[in-house]
């Protein structure tokens, strides 16, 4: 059985587990250029905090990744980008770290890998890392779900969420709403319908399940009916008789000791035909 490349893989092409991190060395901060494919967009201030009081006490313990600028004295950031910003905020002038050269889609790789080890991204911002595997780099779903070692139900159900409204996606990047209740939003056709149910969604405070339920008000679903009881032959007989008389179909349901009768038309002419016969009390 081939074994399935894991969560990680990448990484550990980088840094082999279980050899020492020889070839690491001290790179001035102002070296180092940003990822521009970096998939994180937003870092949480408090952490970063914390990270650059650790640092300022024990050093950057895990070296960053970088590659090197054709032809300049400088570097790009791979894989690190959180322990870069917390360096700066410590007042560190150097960072230690692993020089590798590696593709563009590489970058892509390591940094969604890193970020995804450390549960650092949000959907959205994962979402659009594997937009760039698919569309930039023409893998397709299950191409890219090996790459990072994750599914392609979840790559692809990731990807999806792409497709939400502007209020939509900011709610759920700021933690407002779950991906449970974005991936239900999915079901709404328009942003703006997305919008008015986030709205209900927030001020009522409702789960997934219910806000599932909320979709399939809006958009007119019903639960499945349960199957209708087959009709004895005196039912039946009733129905032809009411059809032949009226001209139309005509339905008759059961219900305890009642029921209801379905006459149903299809135009206004057919509507004030059968409101002559029925009102006048003749069928003729």
């Amino acid at each position: 059985m081939p074994v399935r490349r894991g969560l990680g893989k990448g990484l550990d092409a980088l840094i082999p587990s279980g050899q020492s991190l020889g070839g690491v060395e001290q790179v001035a901060i102002e070296a180092i250029l940003p990822n521009p494919r970096q998939p994180r967009t937003s870092f949480d201030r408090t952490e970063l905090e914390q990270l650059a009081a650790s640092i300022r006490e024990h050093g950057v313990l895990q070296p960053l990744i970088v590659t090197p600028e054709p032809n300049r004295d400088e570097f790009r950031l791979i894989a690190g980008e959180r322990r870069l910003q917390a360096a700066r905020m410590a007042g560190l002038h150097a960072v230690p770290v692993i020089v590798r050269s590696v593709s563009d889609q590489q970058r892509i790789e390591l940094a969604l890998i890193e970020n995804l080890q450390r549960a650092d991204l949000n959907p959205l911002e994962a979402a659009e890392g594997y937009r760039q595997l698919t569309e930039d780099f023409k893998l397709s779903h299950e191409e890219a779900a090996a790459r990072v070692g994750k599914t392609r139900t979840s790559v692809t159900n990731a990807l999806r969420l792409l497709k939400l409204g502007t209020q939509a996606r900011q709610a759920l990047a700021a933690r407002s709403i779950s991906e449970g209740h974005a991936r239900a939003l999915l079901g709404l056709p328009t942003a703006q319908s997305q919008t008015a149910a986030l709205g209900v969604i927030l001020s009522r405070g409702l789960n997934v399940r219910q806000t599932e339920a909320l979709v399939r008000r809006l958009v007119g679903e019903r639960r499945p009916a349960r199957k209708a009881k087959s009709k004895s032959p005196e039912e039946s007989d009733l129905e032809a008789q009411l059809r032949q008389a009226l001209g139309t179909r005509v339905i008759l349901r059961r219900s305890g000791k009642g029921g209801s009768l379905v006459i149903r038309f299809y135009s206004d002419e057919e509507l004030n035909a059968l409101l002559d016969r029925l009102l006048d009390g003749s069928t003729e």
